[in-house]
């Protein structure tokens, strides 16, 4: 039997407190050699995870083992954040207001420090989101030529997607991959990022040559991680 995608499961963190409603994703991974949990900062939720012989009662035992891991996170997350006429979402690290102008053309640009988005107002979210993904892109792009020459490198495919939990990956093909939201972080960790990923095409490990390497590209490294580490999961409740 197939699992259900996501349900509601209500969770306990002690015998003194009521139960607390949490989203459970529940995931079957082939190559899972142990039932898991983590926090998907994305969804606000907790992903459990299920290797092939493995049933959801298993899953459930480790939940109400952990509960109270399990509450105490998703309340720490941060509240997420629409995009909607009037709020602001951050482009470059700068917090840039969104607004509705529904009589002009473009779909969504910056004017004047302001995200103007055209047509109807239910279409404004995606509108958005497809302008980060395309500036995300063009921030990407002109920054890999010069960490590419750099070591000597050259990607074979360059895509920009909505990760759940990566910044970036490079496969062993030599296909790199990053998250659109890192067009919400300053420029300087999104440089980085890009960095580090160019660096595993010459070094595809995190050996003592790979962060040698990488720090000869940027000086911005444990400055980025930190800022990532730290500012990461609000990027992830955008939208």
């Amino acid at each position: 039997m197939e699992l259900p995608e996501s349900e509601i499961v209500k969770l306990r963190r002690d015998a003194l407190l009521p139960e607390e409603e949490c989203l459970v994703v529940w995931r079957r991974s082939p190559r899972a050699r142990r039932v898991s949990l983590r926090i998907c900062p994305r969804e606000g939720a907790v992903v459990v995870t299920l290797p092939p012989r493995a049933g959801r009662r298993a899953g459930m035992a480790l939940l109400t083992q952990h509960a109270a891991w399990v509450v105490q996170r998703l309340a720490a997350l941060d509240k997420a954040q629409p995009l909607a006429d009037g709020s602001t979402v951050p482009i470059g690290g700068e917090p840039v207001p969104i607004r509705h102008a529904p009589d002009r053309r473009g779909a969504a640009f910056l004017e004047g420090g302001v995200l103007h988005v055209t047509g109807q107002a239910e279409f404004l979210p995606r509108r958005v989101t497809g302008f980060l993904k395309d500036e995300a892109a063009r921030r990407i792009s002109a920054a890999l030529p010069r960490h590419c020459s750099a070591i000597g490198v050259r990607p074979k495919v360059v895509r920009v997607k909505d990760t759940r939990s990566r910044w970036g990956s490079c496969a062993p093909d030599g296909t790199l991959a990053f998250s659109w939201r890192l067009v919400m972080a300053p420029d300087w960790v999104l440089d980085y990022v890009v960095a580090h990923e160019v660096a595993h095409l010459r070094e595809l490990n995190h050996s003592d040559r790979f962060w040698t390497l990488l720090d000869g590209m940027t000086p911005d490294r444990e400055r980025a991680e930190r800022w990532l580490k730290a500012n990461g999961p609000a990027l992830m409740r955008v939208g």
